[in-house]
Protein backbone atom coordinates (compact mmCIF):
# COMPACT_ATOMS: atom_id res chain seq x y z
CA UNK A 1 0.00 0.00 0.00
CA UNK A 2 1.72 3.20 -0.70
CA UNK A 3 0.27 6.37 0.98
CA UNK A 4 2.01 9.94 1.61
CA UNK A 5 3.63 11.20 4.51
CA UNK A 6 4.97 15.40 4.42
CA UNK A 7 5.44 14.28 0.98
CA UNK A 8 7.38 11.56 1.21
CA UNK A 9 5.80 8.53 -0.47
CA UNK A 10 4.60 6.09 2.82
CA UNK A 11 4.79 2.39 1.77
CA UNK A 12 2.86 -0.11 4.14
CA UNK A 13 2.06 -3.89 3.99
CA UNK A 14 -0.99 -4.51 2.51
CA UNK A 15 -4.04 -4.25 5.27
CA UNK A 16 -6.27 -7.05 5.34
CA UNK A 17 -9.63 -6.74 7.22
CA UNK A 18 -10.29 -6.63 10.30
CA UNK A 19 -11.58 -10.48 11.49
CA UNK A 20 -13.96 -11.50 14.26
CA UNK A 21 -12.85 -14.51 15.85
CA UNK A 22 -14.96 -16.26 18.97
CA UNK A 23 -12.49 -19.10 19.58
CA UNK A 24 -9.26 -17.21 21.41
CA UNK A 25 -6.62 -20.21 19.42
CA UNK A 26 -8.15 -19.25 15.73
CA UNK A 27 -7.32 -15.04 17.28
CA UNK A 28 -4.33 -15.60 18.20
CA UNK A 29 -3.43 -17.57 14.63
CA UNK A 30 -4.26 -14.16 13.51
CA UNK A 31 -2.71 -11.97 15.63
CA UNK A 32 0.43 -14.36 14.89
CA UNK A 33 -0.15 -14.02 11.28
CA UNK A 34 -0.51 -10.05 11.05
CA UNK A 35 2.98 -9.55 13.50
CA UNK A 36 4.57 -11.95 11.29
CA UNK A 37 3.97 -9.68 7.83
CA UNK A 38 4.68 -6.94 9.59
CA UNK A 39 8.02 -7.94 10.61
CA UNK A 40 8.80 -9.71 7.63
CA UNK A 41 8.07 -6.54 5.86
CA UNK A 42 10.24 -4.35 7.66
CA UNK A 43 13.00 -6.72 8.08
CA UNK A 44 13.70 -7.42 4.22
CA UNK A 45 13.16 -3.73 3.88
CA UNK A 46 15.84 -2.74 6.22
CA UNK A 47 18.11 -5.46 5.06
CA UNK A 48 17.98 -3.64 1.43
CA UNK A 49 18.11 -0.16 2.69
CA UNK A 50 21.02 -1.09 4.93
CA UNK A 51 22.81 -3.06 1.33
CA UNK A 52 21.69 -0.68 -1.24
CA UNK A 53 21.23 2.89 0.97
CA UNK A 54 18.35 5.59 1.16
CA UNK A 55 15.02 3.92 -1.11
CA UNK A 56 13.79 7.57 -1.43
CA UNK A 57 10.90 6.27 0.26
CA UNK A 58 9.26 6.18 3.92
CA UNK A 59 8.11 2.12 4.95
CA UNK A 60 5.74 1.23 7.85
CA UNK A 61 3.95 -1.40 9.28
CA UNK A 62 1.75 -2.05 12.37
CA UNK A 63 1.55 -3.73 15.46
CA UNK A 64 -1.92 -5.80 15.53
CA UNK A 65 -4.72 -5.39 18.02
CA UNK A 66 -7.12 -7.20 20.03
CA UNK A 67 -10.16 -5.06 20.37
CA UNK A 68 -13.85 -5.75 21.81
CA UNK A 69 -17.14 -4.00 22.11
CA UNK A 70 -19.49 -4.64 24.51
CA UNK A 71 -22.96 -3.16 24.37
CA UNK A 72 -23.90 -4.21 28.46
CA UNK A 73 -22.58 -5.23 32.12
CA UNK A 74 -21.53 -8.07 31.69
CA UNK A 75 -22.94 -10.47 34.75
CA UNK A 76 -19.56 -12.27 36.01
CA UNK A 77 -18.36 -14.31 38.74
CA UNK A 78 -17.38 -11.51 41.29
CA UNK A 79 -14.67 -13.48 42.67
CA UNK A 80 -12.83 -13.29 39.54
CA UNK A 81 -10.31 -10.42 39.37
CA UNK A 82 -9.77 -9.62 35.98
CA UNK A 83 -11.01 -11.50 32.18
CA UNK A 84 -14.02 -9.19 32.12
CA UNK A 85 -14.62 -5.06 31.09
CA UNK A 86 -15.30 -3.09 33.53
CA UNK A 87 -18.32 -0.98 31.58
CA UNK A 88 -19.81 -1.38 28.10
CA UNK A 89 -17.95 -0.06 25.44
CA UNK A 90 -15.18 -0.33 23.31
CA UNK A 91 -11.76 -2.14 24.42
CA UNK A 92 -8.27 -2.28 22.56
CA UNK A 93 -4.94 -3.11 23.10
CA UNK A 94 -1.70 -3.53 20.27
CA UNK A 95 -0.18 -6.50 20.63
CA UNK A 96 3.79 -7.78 19.80
CA UNK A 97 5.52 -11.05 20.01
CA UNK A 98 1.96 -13.75 20.53
CA UNK A 99 4.18 -16.18 19.41
CA UNK A 100 5.56 -15.42 23.05
CA UNK A 101 2.73 -14.62 24.42
CA UNK A 102 0.55 -17.73 23.02
CA UNK A 103 -0.54 -19.01 26.51
CA UNK A 104 -1.57 -15.60 28.21
CA UNK A 105 -3.45 -14.41 25.19
CA UNK A 106 -5.19 -17.47 24.31
CA UNK A 107 -6.28 -17.68 28.06
CA UNK A 108 -7.44 -13.69 28.29
CA UNK A 109 -9.05 -13.55 24.71
CA UNK A 110 -11.12 -16.89 25.78
CA UNK A 111 -12.26 -15.50 29.34
CA UNK A 112 -13.72 -12.15 27.37
CA UNK A 113 -15.34 -14.18 24.66
CA UNK A 114 -16.92 -16.74 27.35
CA UNK A 115 -17.84 -13.71 30.28
CA UNK A 116 -19.14 -11.42 27.31
CA UNK A 117 -20.83 -13.74 24.73
CA UNK A 118 -19.24 -11.61 21.95
CA UNK A 119 -16.44 -12.05 19.76
CA UNK A 120 -13.03 -10.57 19.57
CA UNK A 121 -12.06 -8.43 16.45
CA UNK A 122 -8.25 -9.10 15.59
CA UNK A 123 -6.55 -6.23 12.92
CA UNK A 124 -4.48 -3.77 12.54
CA UNK A 125 -3.67 -1.32 15.01
CA UNK A 126 -2.96 2.52 14.26
CA UNK A 127 0.39 2.03 16.72
CA UNK A 128 3.48 2.02 13.81
CA UNK A 129 6.17 -0.58 15.10
CA UNK A 130 9.65 0.59 15.29
CA UNK A 131 11.81 -0.97 13.11
CA UNK A 132 14.65 -1.94 16.20
CA UNK A 133 11.69 -3.78 17.98
CA UNK A 134 10.93 -5.72 14.34
CA UNK A 135 14.41 -6.96 13.86
CA UNK A 136 15.02 -8.01 17.49
CA UNK A 137 14.77 -11.50 17.03
CA UNK A 138 16.14 -11.92 13.73
CA UNK A 139 18.92 -13.81 14.06
CA UNK A 140 22.33 -12.09 12.28
CA UNK A 141 20.08 -8.77 11.42
CA UNK A 142 21.00 -5.44 13.83
CA UNK A 143 20.06 -2.01 13.58
CA UNK A 144 23.43 0.77 13.59
CA UNK A 145 23.90 3.32 16.05
CA UNK A 146 23.14 6.83 14.55
CA UNK A 147 25.57 7.72 11.75
CA UNK A 148 26.76 3.95 11.12
CA UNK A 149 24.19 3.79 7.75
CA UNK A 150 24.72 5.58 4.67
CA UNK A 151 20.75 7.55 5.56
CA UNK A 152 18.97 8.51 8.51
CA UNK A 153 17.35 5.95 10.08
CA UNK A 154 14.23 7.82 11.02
CA UNK A 155 13.67 9.43 7.69
CA UNK A 156 13.05 5.78 6.58
CA UNK A 157 11.69 4.04 9.22
CA UNK A 158 9.76 4.18 12.77
CA UNK A 159 11.85 4.26 15.92
CA UNK A 160 11.32 3.40 19.25
CA UNK A 161 9.32 6.35 21.21
CA UNK A 162 9.42 7.32 24.51
CA UNK A 163 6.56 9.69 24.47
CA UNK A 164 4.51 6.77 23.64
CA UNK A 165 6.06 4.05 25.65
CA UNK A 166 5.17 4.54 29.46
CA UNK A 167 3.22 3.18 32.46
CA UNK A 168 0.22 5.32 32.25
CA UNK A 169 -2.14 2.74 32.18
CA UNK A 170 -0.94 0.88 35.12
CA UNK A 171 -0.21 4.31 36.80
CA UNK A 172 -3.92 5.21 36.28
CA UNK A 173 -3.12 8.37 33.84
CA UNK A 174 -4.42 6.79 30.79
CA UNK A 175 -7.36 8.98 29.27
CA UNK A 176 -9.74 7.49 26.93
CA UNK A 177 -9.00 7.38 22.73
CA UNK A 178 -10.62 10.62 21.18
CA UNK A 179 -13.06 7.69 19.75
CA UNK A 180 -13.60 6.83 23.55
CA UNK A 181 -11.31 3.28 23.44
CA UNK A 182 -10.44 2.03 26.05
CA UNK A 183 -7.57 0.05 27.14
CA UNK A 184 -7.75 -3.59 27.23
CA UNK A 185 -4.18 -4.79 28.44
CA UNK A 186 -1.72 -3.08 31.34
CA UNK A 187 0.84 -2.93 29.20
CA UNK A 188 1.19 -1.24 25.01
CA UNK A 189 2.89 -3.50 22.20
CA UNK A 190 5.43 -0.75 22.61
CA UNK A 191 6.01 -0.76 25.94
CA UNK A 192 6.48 -4.70 26.05
CA UNK A 193 9.13 -4.70 23.15
CA UNK A 194 10.58 -1.87 25.23
CA UNK A 195 11.04 -4.01 28.02
CA UNK A 196 11.71 -7.41 26.44
CA UNK A 197 14.73 -5.70 24.92
CA UNK A 198 15.86 -4.65 28.64
CA UNK A 199 15.47 -7.91 29.88
CA UNK A 200 17.63 -9.48 27.54
CA UNK A 201 20.23 -6.92 27.96
CA UNK A 202 20.36 -7.37 31.48
CA UNK A 203 19.77 -10.90 32.27
CA UNK A 204 21.68 -11.89 29.20
CA UNK A 205 18.65 -14.68 28.46
CA UNK A 206 16.20 -14.92 26.35
CA UNK A 207 12.99 -13.38 27.83
CA UNK A 208 11.17 -16.80 26.59
CA UNK A 209 12.82 -18.98 28.99
CA UNK A 210 11.57 -16.88 32.03
CA UNK A 211 9.26 -18.84 34.21
CA UNK A 212 5.85 -17.55 35.79
CA UNK A 213 7.24 -17.50 39.20
CA UNK A 214 10.40 -15.57 40.17
CA UNK A 215 12.60 -15.54 43.29
CA UNK A 216 14.57 -12.43 43.92
CA UNK A 217 17.96 -12.27 46.01
CA UNK A 218 20.43 -9.52 46.41
CA UNK A 219 23.53 -12.34 46.88
CA UNK A 220 25.12 -14.60 44.33
CA UNK A 221 25.53 -17.34 46.97
CA UNK A 222 21.77 -18.37 46.20
CA UNK A 223 22.66 -19.11 42.40
CA UNK A 224 25.23 -21.55 43.44
CA UNK A 225 22.38 -23.16 45.27
CA UNK A 226 19.66 -22.68 42.84
CA UNK A 227 22.15 -25.01 40.17
CA UNK A 228 22.55 -27.35 42.30
CA UNK A 229 18.68 -27.52 43.20
CA UNK A 230 18.23 -27.44 39.56
CA UNK A 231 20.73 -30.50 38.86
CA UNK A 232 19.07 -32.31 41.65
CA UNK A 233 15.28 -31.55 39.80
CA UNK A 234 16.69 -32.95 36.70
CA UNK A 235 18.01 -35.85 37.84
CA UNK A 236 14.09 -37.32 39.25
CA UNK A 237 12.36 -38.15 36.42
CA UNK A 238 9.18 -36.98 38.16
CA UNK A 239 10.48 -33.32 39.37
CA UNK A 240 8.40 -32.34 36.04
CA UNK A 241 11.23 -29.84 35.63
CA UNK A 242 12.72 -29.92 31.75
CA UNK A 243 15.55 -28.11 31.87
CA UNK A 244 17.93 -25.35 33.68
CA UNK A 245 19.30 -21.97 31.59
CA UNK A 246 22.02 -20.32 32.70
CA UNK A 247 23.17 -16.90 31.55
CA UNK A 248 24.31 -16.59 27.91
CA UNK A 249 21.47 -18.90 26.90
CA UNK A 250 23.09 -21.94 28.07
CA UNK A 251 20.56 -24.99 28.53
CA UNK A 252 20.85 -27.95 30.18
CA UNK A 253 18.74 -31.05 30.02
CA UNK A 254 20.77 -33.72 32.11
CA UNK A 255 22.05 -33.37 35.63
CA UNK A 256 25.22 -33.60 35.51
CA UNK A 257 25.53 -31.84 31.68
CA UNK A 258 28.15 -29.02 31.86
CA UNK A 259 27.47 -25.56 31.94
CA UNK A 260 30.25 -23.09 30.02
CA UNK A 261 30.95 -20.35 31.92
CA UNK A 262 29.96 -17.03 30.67
CA UNK A 263 33.17 -14.96 29.71
CA UNK A 264 31.15 -11.50 31.24
CA UNK A 265 28.51 -11.98 33.76
CA UNK A 266 25.38 -9.26 33.02
CA UNK A 267 24.21 -6.71 35.34
CA UNK A 268 21.47 -9.40 36.76
CA UNK A 269 22.29 -12.90 36.08
CA UNK A 270 19.53 -14.67 35.74
CA UNK A 271 18.92 -18.22 35.75
CA UNK A 272 15.34 -20.54 34.87
CA UNK A 273 14.75 -24.25 35.79
CA UNK A 274 11.88 -25.24 33.07
CA UNK A 275 9.12 -26.79 33.23
CA UNK A 276 5.94 -27.29 30.54
CA UNK A 277 3.94 -23.80 30.22
CA UNK A 278 5.98 -22.00 31.88
CA UNK A 279 5.37 -23.14 35.19
CA UNK A 280 8.77 -23.59 36.28
CA UNK A 281 11.07 -21.11 38.71
CA UNK A 282 12.93 -18.05 37.29
CA UNK A 283 15.88 -16.63 39.82
CA UNK A 284 17.11 -13.40 39.56
CA UNK A 285 20.42 -11.96 41.45
CA UNK A 286 19.38 -7.93 41.63
CA UNK A 287 22.49 -7.17 42.99
CA UNK A 288 22.12 -4.74 45.96
CA UNK A 289 19.99 -1.40 45.71
CA UNK A 290 16.64 -0.29 45.37
CA UNK A 291 17.07 0.88 41.77
CA UNK A 292 18.21 -2.32 40.32
CA UNK A 293 15.11 -4.03 42.05
CA UNK A 294 13.06 -1.11 40.55
CA UNK A 295 14.81 -1.96 36.83
CA UNK A 296 14.40 -5.43 37.24
CA UNK A 297 10.82 -5.58 37.62
CA UNK A 298 9.60 -2.65 35.42
CA UNK A 299 10.68 -5.07 33.07
CA UNK A 300 9.79 -8.58 34.08
CA UNK A 301 6.23 -7.07 35.09
CA UNK A 302 5.50 -7.52 30.95
CA UNK A 303 5.89 -11.17 31.11
CA UNK A 304 2.90 -11.10 33.40
CA UNK A 305 4.08 -13.86 35.95
CA UNK A 306 2.06 -15.46 38.72
CA UNK A 307 4.13 -14.18 41.23
CA UNK A 308 7.38 -12.71 42.37
CA UNK A 309 9.08 -13.51 45.82
CA UNK A 310 12.10 -11.87 47.52
CA UNK A 311 14.27 -14.14 48.99
CA UNK A 312 17.48 -11.87 50.16
CA UNK A 313 19.13 -11.08 53.37
CA UNK A 314 18.40 -8.28 55.70
CA UNK A 315 19.28 -6.81 59.04
CA UNK A 316 17.51 -8.06 62.19
CA UNK A 317 16.06 -4.58 64.49
CA UNK A 318 15.28 -6.60 67.20
CA UNK A 319 17.30 -7.94 70.35
CA UNK A 320 15.13 -11.51 69.87
CA UNK A 321 16.38 -12.31 66.82
CA UNK A 322 18.98 -14.19 65.82
CA UNK A 323 21.48 -14.59 62.86
CA UNK A 324 19.88 -17.40 60.63
CA UNK A 325 16.22 -16.06 61.59
CA UNK A 326 13.54 -15.36 58.89
CA UNK A 327 11.50 -12.45 58.52
CA UNK A 328 8.22 -12.95 56.62
CA UNK A 329 6.79 -8.94 55.83
CA UNK A 330 3.76 -8.53 56.12
CA UNK A 331 3.89 -4.91 55.82
CA UNK A 332 7.04 -2.20 54.25
CA UNK A 333 7.97 1.08 55.29
CA UNK A 334 9.13 3.01 52.24
CA UNK A 335 12.43 4.36 52.44
CA UNK A 336 13.43 3.60 49.05
CA UNK A 337 12.20 6.75 46.93
CA UNK A 338 12.58 5.36 43.48
CA UNK A 339 8.63 4.55 42.97
CA UNK A 340 7.79 7.28 44.51
CA UNK A 341 6.39 9.38 41.83
CA UNK A 342 4.64 6.53 40.13
CA UNK A 343 3.11 5.02 43.24
CA UNK A 344 2.91 7.62 46.09
CA UNK A 345 4.18 6.61 49.84
CA UNK A 346 0.80 6.98 51.07
CA UNK A 347 -0.39 3.97 48.95
CA UNK A 348 -0.73 0.97 51.06
CA UNK A 349 0.63 -1.97 50.06
CA UNK A 350 -1.29 -4.93 51.59
CA UNK A 351 0.01 -8.52 52.61
CA UNK A 352 -1.33 -11.03 50.07
CA UNK A 353 -3.11 -14.04 51.98
CA UNK A 354 -2.48 -16.49 49.24
CA UNK A 355 1.43 -15.63 49.15
CA UNK A 356 1.92 -15.31 52.97
CA UNK A 357 0.35 -18.74 53.86
CA UNK A 358 2.47 -20.38 50.98
CA UNK A 359 5.54 -19.02 52.35
CA UNK A 360 4.58 -19.61 55.88
CA UNK A 361 4.01 -23.20 54.71
CA UNK A 362 7.34 -23.82 53.07
CA UNK A 363 9.04 -22.25 56.27
CA UNK A 364 7.66 -25.18 58.32
CA UNK A 365 7.87 -28.15 56.14
CA UNK A 366 11.92 -27.04 55.93
CA UNK A 367 12.64 -26.15 59.63
CA UNK A 368 9.73 -29.45 60.66
CA UNK A 369 8.77 -26.26 63.32
CA UNK A 370 4.68 -25.73 63.52
CA UNK A 371 2.15 -23.34 65.02
CA UNK A 372 3.72 -21.55 68.34
CA UNK A 373 7.46 -23.35 67.69
CA UNK A 374 7.30 -21.29 64.57
CA UNK A 375 8.36 -18.47 66.16
CA UNK A 376 11.52 -19.15 67.25
CA UNK A 377 13.12 -18.76 63.84
CA UNK A 378 10.56 -16.63 62.29
CA UNK A 379 8.78 -13.31 63.11
CA UNK A 380 6.04 -11.64 60.57
CA UNK A 381 6.30 -7.86 60.65
CA UNK A 382 7.22 -4.57 58.86
CA UNK A 383 10.35 -4.81 56.76
CA UNK A 384 11.80 -1.49 56.05
CA UNK A 385 13.77 -0.26 52.66
CA UNK A 386 15.80 2.23 52.55
CA UNK A 387 18.13 3.83 49.83
CA UNK A 388 21.51 3.96 51.62
CA UNK A 389 23.08 1.14 52.54
CA UNK A 390 25.12 3.03 55.19
CA UNK A 391 22.65 4.54 56.87
CA UNK A 392 23.81 3.67 60.27
CA UNK A 393 26.98 5.65 59.65
CA UNK A 394 25.03 8.93 59.77
CA UNK A 395 23.33 10.22 62.67
CA UNK A 396 21.04 7.11 63.56
CA UNK A 397 18.92 8.85 66.05
CA UNK A 398 16.09 9.72 63.81
CA UNK A 399 16.17 6.76 61.88
CA UNK A 400 16.08 4.67 64.45
CA UNK A 401 12.91 6.68 65.84
CA UNK A 402 11.26 5.98 63.01
CA UNK A 403 12.09 2.32 62.74
CA UNK A 404 10.62 1.87 66.05
CA UNK A 405 7.70 3.70 65.34
CA UNK A 406 6.94 1.71 62.32
CA UNK A 407 7.35 -1.27 64.30
CA UNK A 408 10.11 -2.66 61.74
CA UNK A 409 11.90 -6.08 62.73
CA UNK A 410 14.11 -6.06 59.37
CA UNK A 411 15.76 -3.58 56.82
CA UNK A 412 17.12 -4.02 53.83
CA UNK A 413 17.16 -2.28 50.14
CA UNK A 414 15.04 -4.23 47.98
CA UNK A 415 12.12 -5.48 49.62
CA UNK A 416 9.53 -2.49 49.51
CA UNK A 417 10.39 -1.35 45.88
CA UNK A 418 9.42 -5.21 44.68
CA UNK A 419 6.24 -5.68 46.86
CA UNK A 420 5.38 -1.93 46.14
CA UNK A 421 5.85 -2.47 42.08
CA UNK A 422 4.49 -6.02 42.44
CA UNK A 423 1.66 -3.61 43.51
CA UNK A 424 1.78 -1.59 41.02
CA UNK A 425 1.87 -3.72 38.41
CA UNK A 426 -0.87 -6.60 39.66
CA UNK A 427 1.70 -8.93 39.90
CA UNK A 428 1.33 -10.98 43.36
CA UNK A 429 3.87 -10.64 45.58
CA UNK A 430 5.87 -11.58 48.91
CA UNK A 431 8.78 -11.23 51.13
CA UNK A 432 10.29 -13.81 52.86
CA UNK A 433 14.06 -12.27 54.06
CA UNK A 434 17.06 -14.25 55.79
CA UNK A 435 18.90 -12.04 59.27
CA UNK A 436 22.49 -11.78 58.15
CA UNK A 437 23.13 -9.27 60.65
CA UNK A 438 22.01 -6.88 63.12
CA UNK A 439 24.03 -3.48 62.89
CA UNK A 440 21.82 -1.85 66.24
CA UNK A 441 22.95 -4.40 68.42
CA UNK A 442 26.90 -4.84 67.78
CA UNK A 443 26.21 -7.57 65.43
CA UNK A 444 28.02 -6.40 62.15
CA UNK A 445 28.21 -8.21 59.36
CA UNK A 446 32.08 -9.42 59.29
CA UNK A 447 33.82 -11.88 57.11
CA UNK A 448 34.71 -14.96 59.24
CA UNK A 449 30.85 -14.56 60.71
CA UNK A 450 29.44 -14.24 56.95
CA UNK A 451 30.99 -17.40 55.75
CA UNK A 452 29.46 -19.67 58.71
CA UNK A 453 26.33 -17.91 58.31
CA UNK A 454 25.89 -18.48 54.57
CA UNK A 455 26.81 -22.21 54.43
CA UNK A 456 24.30 -23.13 57.02
CA UNK A 457 21.35 -20.77 56.00
CA UNK A 458 21.55 -20.15 52.12
CA UNK A 459 20.49 -23.84 51.11
CA UNK A 460 17.37 -23.71 53.49
CA UNK A 461 16.02 -20.04 52.48
CA UNK A 462 16.55 -20.91 48.85
CA UNK A 463 14.46 -24.20 49.15
CA UNK A 464 11.94 -22.27 51.25
CA UNK A 465 11.31 -20.03 48.32
CA UNK A 466 11.23 -22.96 45.84
CA UNK A 467 8.83 -25.16 47.54
CA UNK A 468 6.43 -21.75 48.28
CA UNK A 469 6.54 -21.34 44.96
CA UNK A 470 5.71 -25.05 44.27
CA UNK A 471 2.76 -24.32 46.82
CA UNK A 472 1.39 -21.69 44.76
CA UNK A 473 2.00 -23.67 41.10
CA UNK A 474 -1.04 -25.56 42.44
CA UNK A 475 -3.28 -22.68 43.20
CA UNK A 476 -6.13 -21.92 40.59
CA UNK A 477 -4.82 -18.39 39.09
CA UNK A 478 -7.82 -16.83 39.80
CA UNK A 479 -7.12 -17.27 43.62
CA UNK A 480 -3.57 -16.21 43.33
CA UNK A 481 -4.16 -12.88 41.50
CA UNK A 482 -5.93 -11.23 44.67
CA UNK A 483 -8.65 -8.75 44.08
CA UNK A 484 -6.56 -6.63 46.08
CA UNK A 485 -4.49 -5.74 43.34
CA UNK A 486 -7.07 -4.19 40.92
CA UNK A 487 -8.28 -0.38 40.72
CA UNK A 488 -11.51 0.91 40.38
CA UNK A 489 -11.46 0.03 36.63
CA UNK A 490 -9.20 -2.12 35.33
CA UNK A 491 -8.36 -3.66 32.25
CA UNK A 492 -9.70 -7.08 31.18
CA UNK A 493 -6.56 -8.60 30.70
CA UNK A 494 -3.94 -9.55 33.74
Amino acid sequence: MQDYMGGVELVTPDAPEPAFFDTPEAAVDRLCALYDAATTFLCERFQSAIETGHPGVRFRAFYPEVRIATTSFAKVDSRLAFGHVAAPGVHATSITRPDLFRAYLEQQIGLLIDNHGVPVQIGLSDTPMPVHFAVANRAGVTVPQEGAADFILRDVFDVPDLSTTNDDIVNGLVKPRPDGTEPLAPFTAQRVDYSLARLAHYTATDPAHFQNHVLFTNYQFYVTEFEAYARAALADPDSGYTSFVATGDAEITSADAPLPSSPKMPQMPTYHLKRANGSGITLVNIGVGPSNAKTATDHIAVLRPHAWIMVGHCAGLRNSQSLGDFVLAHAYLREDRVLDHDLPVWVPIPALAEIQTSLEEAVAVETELQGYDLKRVMRTGTVASVDNRNWELRETHGPVQRLSQSRAIALDMESATIAANGFRFRVPYGTLLCVSDKPLHGELKLPGMASDFYKTQVTRHLRIGIRAMEVLREMPLSRIHSRKLRSFDETAFL
